[in-house]
């Protein structure tokens, strides 16, 4: 924008009509003092200022527009019909003119005039702003210096710190910086340290992973020139980015001598006690298969005379005791003694046996558990019980053992039924996240107090005494073992009066490693 400054309106009027023709932006002002508020407000590109003017002069308002720094670098073309002498031209130059134009004006030249000081003006102030950027870019990559060595140095300081071996590589993978315990292993600050001869490939795949960008981690040896000796070290070497530019790369070596003889000793010791654990499983599977018989035999030789004892026991209480009640009582108390004792060793047996390694199959919990409650009908009629099943799962398990878990769960809650209540029996399942499931055997009778749960599960142990409910404190000692042996866990909920519920957790599949291993065993016999 140029300033048009006169105190007559015709002059202004005609020199903005010629400036506005060539499409410049032109702002007027009708005294000096005018025109000074106006340049403290807006940027001109120049000023055409009238030298004779009431009030300011031209040369004053000149010289004090040179005193702002706002406004300094302005050019002031001085318009002047009357002081043609010398002096006065030199005067409008020593007051901060670039030129000095008499009236009357000729139209032509003044605009080239105008034209070429607008133009420099322009570049001038277009050069001030490159000068002022290229300034602030050089201020910026001063700071940027300053804080890159600083950081450069805090990062030397760590490397010194640290108890690696420490380094720094340039981007092509030369060596930049090495800590002091470089040296322990190179003698040069340009030279990497010895590697073992059987560890030649480690400098090829410094190389490929320089060229790659990528991270290595390695385990070398390297040898110590003080003790003469190779020793492992883990090498880390990752690289640092710019973007996506690589600017260095930064990598340790990490004593790892001790650990390394350390593990290799324990994997010694490990294999050794593999080994021993190994002899002593045959040596345990030949004991557990010489129970196994010592079981059947004894079984077989123990129920043998308590047949005997029973049988006889009956014949003499029925033919031979004439109507004595006394008699009567005492032989019925042998007779249920023996009877006991032939639960418990069937029992026994049962549990022994558990031991033993079985095959997996697909089993259907619902027909099991079907097929249970029909085995019980006559117990659950003269109950009157009521056993509700709801939708079970399949899974993988030995069918034999997951019946006798289900129908030691069901005879339990039958045999511990309240009098004064119908008993019933609600069996449900859920399938779990993990491959898991969930199966709940619930039932309204005495229940027990929660304290002795761990109780409930360890053989031989009973809450209850034996006078009031038959048992032999097995029942759910075998069923926590199949669980146990199926890798599921049974826990049990329960309030005296309230009921129990039994909750098993079970795996819908087992270890296919198991099962092969199981099959090496059996292969192997």
């Amino acid at each position: 924008m140029i300033l048009i400054v006169d105190d007559k309106a015709e002059n202004i009027f005609s020199l903005q009509r010629t400036l506005e023709m060539h499409s410049f932006e032109v702002d007027s002002a009708n005294s000096g003092e005018e025109a000074l508020k106006k340049i403290l407000n807006t940027d001109y590109s120049l000023i055409i200022l009238d030298v004779q003017m009431p009030g300011m002069d031209g040369f004053e308002v000149a010289e004090t527009i040179s005193g702002y720094s706002k406004s300094k670098d302005i050019p002031i073309i001085f318009l002047s019909a009357v002081n043609t002498d010398k002096k006065f031209i030199a005067k409008g130059y020593t007051a901060g003119g670039v030129d000095y134009v008499t009236k009357p004006v000729d139209a032509d030249i003044f605009m080239l005039k105008v034209k070429t000081l607008h133009r420099l003006y322009e570049q001038n102030r277009e050069l001030n702003r490159i000068q002022s950027s290229l300034l602030q870019e050089v201020q910026t990559r001063k700071e940027a210096e300053q804080q890159l060595t600083k950081t450069m140095q805090e990062q030397r300081s760590i490397l010194e710190s640290m108890p690696q071996i420490a380094f720094t590589l340039k981007p092509n993978g030369e060596l930049e910086f090495v800590n002091e315990q470089w040296y322990v292993y190179s003698n040069s600050d340009k030279q990497m340290p010895g590697f073992d001869p059987g560890d030649d490939e480690v400098a090829a795949k410094i190389v490929k992973t320089v060229g790659e960008g990528k991270s290595l981690t390695a385990e070398v040896r390297i040898k110590n020139l003080v003790s003469d000796s190779y020793r492992w070290h883990l090498l880390k070497l990752m690289p640092i980015r710019q973007g996506d530019a690589i600017s260095k790369w930064v990598g340790t070596f990490t004593d790892i001598h001790d650990q390394k003889a350390a593990n290799e000793t324990l994997e010694a010791k490990v294999q050794q006690r593999t080994e021993e654990l190994i002899a002593k499983n045959k040596e345990l599977e030949a004991s557990n298969h010489e129970l196994q018989q010592f079981a059947s035999v004894a079984s077989h030789d123990l129920k043998e005379p308590l047949r005997k004892i029973q049988i006889f026991s009956t014949i003499v209480r029925d033919r031979h005791l004439n109507g004595s009640d006394q008699a009567e009582d005492n032989m019925g108390r042998i007779i249920e003694a023996s009877q006991r004792m032939t639960g418990l060793i069937n029992d026994l047996l049962n549990y022994s046996r558990l031991s033993i390694d079985t095959l997996f199959e697909e089993v259907d919990l619902k027909q099991t558990i079907s097929e249970i409650v029909k085995d019980l009908e006559f117990t659950i009629d003269d109950k009157k019980a009521t056993i509700i099943i709801s939708d079970l799962p399949r899974i993988q398990a030995v069918p034999g053992q997951m019946r006798q878990v289900f129908q030691n769960l069901l005879s339990n809650s039958l045999k511990f039924a309240r009098p004064e209540l119908r008993p019933e029996i609600q069996i449900s399942g859920v399938i779990l996240p993990g491959d898991m499931c969930r199966i709940t055997v619930k039932d309204n009778g005495i229940g027990f107090d929660e304290q002795y749960l761990d109780r409930i599960f360890t053989i031989f142990q009973r809450l209850n005494a034996r006078e009031s409910y038959e048992g032999t404190g097995i029942g759910l000692a075998i069923v926590k073992k199949i669980i146990e042996k199926h890798g599921g866990t049974i826990t049990a909920k329960s309030q005296p009066g309230d009921g129990a519920a039994f909750i098993i957790e079970l795996p819908m599949h087992q270890n296919s490693f198991k099962t092969n291993f199981i099959q090496t065993i059996h292969n192997n016999e």
